[in-house]
């Protein structure tokens, strides 16, 4: 990605060379053509034409000293009466710089000082290395203005300058966030695609360990859901890693994780022994990639901590309600354990917290109240186009659809 250049991006030394080379040919070459009365250029001249580019070498370390040199020599030629050429490029370089390095007030007042003393002694001085009477009142005038408008443009220069290093540091600032807030969704993401494979097999290999010896055909049924497990896992985890590589620009071999494959999720949960019932209620219509993927997340993770947390011999409900603007999702189960009640507690259900935040829907996660077990209930907001599309006439607007329930 390109830069734009800036003139501060050069070194502190590649200007006077330029500067010393314009003032000292275009001075020379008016020398040569001159028409009116005017000194010409001598040893003095020619050093003074060059001093005021050295002294821009310490425009960045010493601005007010640098400006300050490069007014007196300015000044001094101009007093002396040399023929006219581009010796004010010095003192805009200097004044540019000033003003830039934050010292403004310092540098309005050496240009203050320093056109009140030229003006004076322009004016009274008729004796010494002046050439008396040079300086008239319409040259203070038009001084005057040349300085005004020189201050002028580095006040705009600064402007700009401050301008542009704050728009710099914006986006660098927004790409900081975007990095971290990418950070957390991969995190989150890996979380929940790892946490609930690794958790059947975790259980599976418990039961398998069990059943070895008495019932072998058992055991090879929770090895064959181990397999099934880690596949799934080693899928999924795969997918993530093609998007982080930016590989995805071919069709994805897996289908997408999302509600359409609630009865793969409801299956891996029934292989870790865990009866589960689902309710499907509403008519279901296409949902945003974001909204279908976080809800397929939020179900994978509840079932994921009833697999982890609620025991043996648990039934697990899980719930999907398909409503104009909204989508409402529901685990719940009847076992004796909930996260919070782990050393340390986990990552799952902070994970769907932020997933539902960040599009704007409302979870509720805890305990049961008097029933034992453990209940996540969630609602995403759904665009209103999005409910309407694939939803007959009369649904749409506001017939009863039909419900399915089933173990």
């Amino acid at each position: 990605m390109s830069t734009r250049w800036r003139p501060g991006a050069l070194p502190v030394w590649a200007v006077p060379p330029i500067i010393g080379l314009v003032q000292v040919m275009s001075s020379t070459g008016a020398d040569l053509h001159v028409r009116y009365q005017a000194r010409h250029l001598d040893t003095l001249a020619y050093a003074l034409l060059i001093a005021g580019p050295v002294a821009l070498l310490a425009r960045r370390r010493l601005p007010v000293a640098a400006l300050a040199v490069v007014f007196a020599v300015t000044g001094c030629y101009l007093l002396r009466g040399y023929v006219a050429g581009p010796v004010f490029l010095s003192m805009v370089v200097a004044v540019v710089a000033a003003v830039g390095a934050g010292r403004r007030i310092a540098t309005w007042a050496v240009t203050g000082t320093g056109f009140a003393v030229l003006t004076v002694l322009g004016e009274l001085t008729p004796f010494g290395p002046f050439r008396p009477r040079v300086w008239t009142s319409g040259h203070a005038l038009i001084g005057l203005a040349w300085l005004l408008l020189v201050l002028t443009g580095a006040e705009l220069v600064r402007i700009r300058s401050e301008r542009a290093a704050e728009a710099r540091r914006t986006r660098a600032e927004e790409e900081r966030r975007r990095a971290s807030e990418e950070r957390l969704r991969i995190a989150r993401e890996l979380h929940d695609v790892l946490a609930h494979n690794i958790s059947m097999i975790n259980v599976q290999a418990g039961v398998a360990l069990h059943l070895m010896d008495e019932r072998p055909e058992q055991a090879r049924t929770a090895l064959a859901a181990i397999k099934e497990a880690s596949k799934e896992a080693l899928a999924e985890v795969r997918s993530v890693l093609g998007v982080l590589r930016q590989v995805d620009e071919d069709a994805p071999r897996a289908p997408t994780a999302g509600l359409g494959r609630l009865d793969d999720l409801v299956s891996r949960a029934r292989a870790a022994g865990i009866t589960v019932r689902t309710s499907v209620t509403g008519r279901p219509y296409p949902l945003p990639a974001g909204i279908d993927l976080a809800a397929f997340r939020i179900l994978q993770e509840g079932l994921t901590n009833v697999t982890r947390h609620a025991g043996p011999g648990v039934t697990a409900t899980v719930r999907v309600a398909y409503g104009a603007g909204e989508l409402a999702l529901e685990v719940e189960d009847d076992g004796r354990g909930a996260p919070g009640d782990l050393p340390g507690g986990g990552d799952g259900i902070p994970g769907m917290r932020e997933r539902v935040t960040a599009l704007g829907g409302e979870i509720v996660a805890g305990p049961r109240p008097g029933a034992g077990g453990f209940r996540v209930h969630a609602t995403l907001p759904v665009p209103v186009d999005e409910t309407r599309a694939g939803i007959p006439a009369q649904d749409a607007a506001g017939a009863p659809a039909g419900d399915e329930e089933h173990d």
